[in-house]
């Protein structure tokens, strides 16, 4: 029976992965953006030393172990997550690990890493982008492409087979980079996957399934126990399977049966990881801390220890939305604890003295143990629905005057400040704007009754007045009968800036240092330009926080576009990303972008013919596409949109085909979007007739929800125009049949209202 060994506390957010490389070894990352070590003495110590190997600016979601080799003889913890940046660091003991440089970094994901593994030479990677990459030597080896949404689980059962599993519900089998089988048994998100000790692995979903199967891809078992979301699996050396999830809890597995359940106080146990020699497990939960527990006696924590963990979880709180609708009338009393339970991790729930408290049945120990209290048990009558997930609030945000608000969902078992890093890191927004929205939850969200039945308070959850406006401290009082929002015509330019300037500055000092150090000083930074680098930095900030064009001219201009300049077309394509990145801010920030020129090449010219669109690179033309949209924040920069129209058009497309980057399809959305805002405020009726066909094309195949809700709004808008941009559109594009086919495609509130706002117009 596994036992508490260790409860190790230093992060101070989410810890999202851990690994147990070895029994002196754990090593774990968080949402805190470090990477920790704990170190013990020798395999028997109950006691962990805590260090930090690495810390950045933002979340770390996902590790793996290399083993140790001859050029790395401690092995190599691999980390990556929001930054999109994979890191490789040696895990070592010295105190400022975390100033160290990498021993080296992956780049080429355009979203959040989300999942890792490795084998011999390789380290495979997912990510948010819908991608998985095979890396080898510090290079993309091959990008598997083919999964519609996020790649949330990879495993390398040898370096040419690798398994991937989705939010598109699949698992994806490849072999030297091809796609050779797709496995659809889970009906829910597929998050974790592991390798078993007949060759095998193993699987789980948030349908609440463990699925074993065979190392060609036949179905050979499901195991059902866990009641929520299932988020990492683990094979133990003894050919059991281990598992955590939503559910709080953490279960063992043999011969397809549940034989422990271990239950955290948290709301989430995020991963688990096993330690091959000694098969004691890590876990890393949503509480922050990482426990250790492990079958051997000698590794159990003292009397005190034990006790303590107990207390926790018996008087942690369980969000009724766990359970579902709690009726306490309708449940047994303490007298229930007599009957024996039927299985292990077996959950009953009783109603003392007021309280309605849930206990797990231990088969080992043969009793029930308190395993915490309900709470918040609001009727599911009153939830609302989004995204096919039912909330108690579903809120609209405002961050854009003009603009489509943005959705923003919360239960009310949630704390309201994941909720709002959640929502922000969905959008690409800055996390500056955490507390204020955070807070805006906080003061919404209240009113809500326990129980069933009872009338909610606070403004009503699908309500135009119901939003939250950066800069405003309460949203205002609720109309009674709330009118639907309209979507068209759009008539206010999107811009794409969330970044974090901060790393985008650091990458590029580290790219320069090695050229430096390769003796590449003919296309590094000398000193002067790195200072120009600093003041450019410095003006993006304040254009971040003014959230428009500054109109006072920079005075470096032109040095930070000549700086800019020198590394999208001098530098290697990979390593040009951080420039791009810095170019599409400035083009938001300063109309300078739009009238700069370099040997009369302007802004546009120079990104199709180097760095942007000129080197075959999705994530290139992905930034390359956003300087565009961003252009369209200044009178001089819709000037110079309006002069490229055909030729942009005819770029984002080709460069676009076929993409599965979800950044790409809705920057390419967004930039149609833009055009429609233009040609709608200036009745250009012929370049609007144009625009029809790739915003027809994008609503007819589009799975990507957001991209195709801007190109129907695009679309709604040009048809105001109506006359010759009607008559197109009905007579050429059949747009009737479109919207209506969009509707059962992607079955958002959302997209319903702009539908019906656009049949309206036809």
């Amino acid at each position: 029976m596994y036992k508490l060994t260790a409860q190790l506390r230093g992060h101070e957010d989410d810890v999202r992965g851990v690994v147990f490389p070895s029994p002196n070894l754990i090593a774990s990352v968080s949402r805190d953006a470090t990477v920790r070590l704990w170190k013990r003495k020798d395999a028997q110590s109950v006691t962990f030393d805590d260090h930090i190997n690495s810390t950045g600016q933002a979340f770390v979601n996902s590790i793996t172990f290399i083993p140790p080799s001859q050029k790395h003889p401690s092995g190599l913890i691999v980390s990556g997550g929001q930054d999109t940046i994979i890191e490789a660091r040696e895990p070592l003991a010295g105190a400022q690990d975390s100033d160290a440089p990498p021993a080296y970094m992956l780049l080429g994901h355009s979203h959040n890493v989300c999942t890792l593994d490795n084998y011999g030479d390789i380290i495979v990677s997912g990510s948010w982008d819908g991608t998985a990459r095979v890396w080898r030597n510090g290079e993309t080896q091959h990008v598997l492409q083919g999964h519609g949404q996020t790649v949330w689980a990879v495993l390398a059962l040898s370096e040419t087979e690798i398994i991937t599993g989705s939010a598109d519900k699949t698992i994806r089998l490849w072999r030297d980079g091809k796609q050779v089988k797709i496995l659809g048994e889970h009906t829910e998100v597929v998050r974790g996957l592991c390798r078993l000790l007949n060759g095998g692995f193993a699987s789980c979903s948030n349908d609440g399934t463990i699925r074993l199967w065979s190392a060609e891809g036949h179905p050979l078992q499901e195991l059902h126990g866990h009641t929520s979301f299932i988020y990492s699996i683990a094979a133990l050396p003894t050919g059991e399977i281990v598992s955590s999830g939503e559910d709080r809890t953490v279960k063992i597995w043999k011969d397809g049966n549940c034989i422990q359940t271990i239950t955290h106080p948290a709301i989430s146990v995020w991963s688990v990881a096993v330690c091959p020699e000694t098969g004691d497990i890590v876990t890393g939960a949503s509480d922050r801390v990482v426990r250790v527990f492990s079958r051997d006696q000698a590794r159990w924590a003292d009397e005190e220890g034990l006790k303590e963990f107990d207390s926790a979880v018996a008087a942690s709180s369980i969000p009724a939305t766990q359970v579902g609708d709690v009726n306490k009338k309708d449940l047994p009393g303490p007298e229930a604890l007599q009957q024996q339970g039927k299985k292990d991790g077996q959950v009953i729930m009783i109603h003392n003295e007021g309280n309605v408290e849930a206990y797990t049945w231990s088969s080992q120990t043969r009793s029930w143990t308190n395993v915490g209290t309900v709470v918040d048990a609001i009727g599911s009558g009153r939830k609302q629905l989004y995204k096919g997930k039912e909330y108690d609030f579903v809120f609209d945000v405002d961050f854009q005057e003009g603009a489509p608000p943005l959705k923003l969902p919360y239960n009310a078992s949630e704390n309201p400040f994941d909720a709002a890093r959640k929502f922000l890191e969905d959008n690409e927004l800055p996390m500056t704007y955490l507390d204020t929205v955070g807070n805006f939850i906080v003061t919404n969200a209240k009113g809500v009754e326990l129980g069933g039945g009872q009338d909610r308070g606070g403004p009503d959850p699908w309500g135009t007045e119901n939003r939250y406006r950066p800069g405003e401290t309460s949203s205002p009082a609720p109309r009674p009968q709330p009118t639907k929002q309209k979507f068209i015509p759009q008539t206010v330019y999107l811009s794409i800036v969330a970044a974090n300037l901060a790393t985008i500055q650091k990458k590029i000092n580290e790219i320069n240092q090695d050229l430096i150090s390769k003796g590449e000083k003919e296309i590094a930074l000398n000193p002067d330009e790195v200072s120009v680098l600093a003041k450019l930095i410095e003006f993006l900030q304040t254009a971040a926080l003014l959230n428009k064009p500054i109109e006072k001219p920079f005075a470096a201009t032109e040095a930070s576009l000549d700086l800019l300049i020198k590394i999208i077309k001098s530098w290697a394509p990979q390593n040009q990303l951080p420039g791009l990145d810095l170019l599409r801010l400035f083009a938001a920030a300063s109309s300078q972008a739009a009238t700069y020129q370099s040997s009369h090449q302007n802004i546009g010219e120079i990104l199709e013919t180097s760095g942007g669109f000129g080197n075959g690179l999705v994530n290139n033309a992905m930034l390359a596409t956003r300087t565009y949209v961003n252009l369209f924040q200044t009178v001089d920069g819709r000037k110079y949109m309006n002069t490229r129209f055909e030729r942009t058009v005819e770029l984002v497309e080709k460069s676009s085909a076929g993409t599965t980057n979800r950044n790409f399809k809705q920057a390419k959305s967004t930039l149609f979007l833009n055009y429609a805002v233009l040609f709608h405020s200036t009745n250009s009726v012929d370049r609007s007739i144009e625009l029809l066909k790739p915003l027809t094309t994008i609503i007819g195949t589009e799975t990507d929800s957001e991209a195709t809700f801007r190109a129907l709004v695009a679309l709604g808008t040009l048809l105001t125009l109506q006359g010759d941009v009607k008559a197109a559109a009905v007579g050429i594009y059949e747009t009737r049949r479109l919207v209506s086919k969009v509707e059962s495609r992607l079955p958002e509130q959302r997209i319903k209202d702009v539908v019906a706002e656009i049949k309206a117009l036809l």
